[in-house]
């Protein structure tokens, strides 16, 4: 179960991100007026929504397992990002971003052995 939420906790990090990038993009951020259209937006509000949920499966993982195992490995969110740029965004990833994700992995590795 505690894994399950682990993942759940992590995939509702990566979209409300995304959900934040897509509403970013399609705002141009230029004055006051502007700002409150990206508050108001609901790509932003369902970012936050996700950020909320997210935010309590965390507090719940926090209390059942050592946050020096938790924490590190929440850097999972990093890669799944990436991917995210690269199949959603179609952003170029380099190689030494790869490379990033590549030893992110198997730092997770590590810290769960």
């Amino acid at each position: 179960m505690k894994i399950f939420l682990f993942i759940l906790n992590v995939l509702l990090l990566v979209i409300g991100q995304t959900l934040w990038k897509i509403g970013a993009e399609k705002i141009e951020i230029s004055g006051l007026r502007s700002l409150m259209n990206v508050v108001l937006s609901p790509w932003i509000i369902g970012g936050g929504v996700l950020y909320v949920i997210a935010t309590a499966i965390w507090l719940y993982l926090l209390s059942k397992l050592p946050l020096s195992l938790i924490y590190p490995l929440q850097s999972v969110a990093y890669v799944i990002a990436l991917f995210v740029a690269l199949l959603i965004f179609k952003e170029a990833i380099p190689i030494t971003r790869w490379v990033g994700v590549a030893v992110i992995l198997f730092g997770v590795y590590l810290v769960t052995k």
